[in-house]
């Protein structure tokens, strides 16, 4: 599969995000994914992980986190 340049750097700056929201990086993380918004504004993924990483701003997971989230509403 090939895949564009655009979308290259939405993966790697999804991915850079990613890694820093599993190490609770969040505020980190979120800039990654503001990133890959920049590139590509409807990225469904970014716009959900920042959500979450603001989530956990608010309220950290417990020390024991493995990257999971669990949702609290349907």
């Amino acid at each position: 599969m090939i895949v564009s340049d655009k979308m290259n750097k939405v993966l790697e700056f999804y991915n850079s995000g990613l890694a820093l929201y599993k190490k609770k990086q969040f505020e980190e993380a979120i800039a990654e994914f503001k990133k890959a918004l920049e590139v590509h504004p409807e990225d469904g993924p970014s716009q959900l992980y920042i959500e979450r990483c603001e989530t956990f701003i608010k309220t950290p997971p417990p020390e024991d986190w493995d990257g999971v989230y669990t949702m609290t509403t349907k």
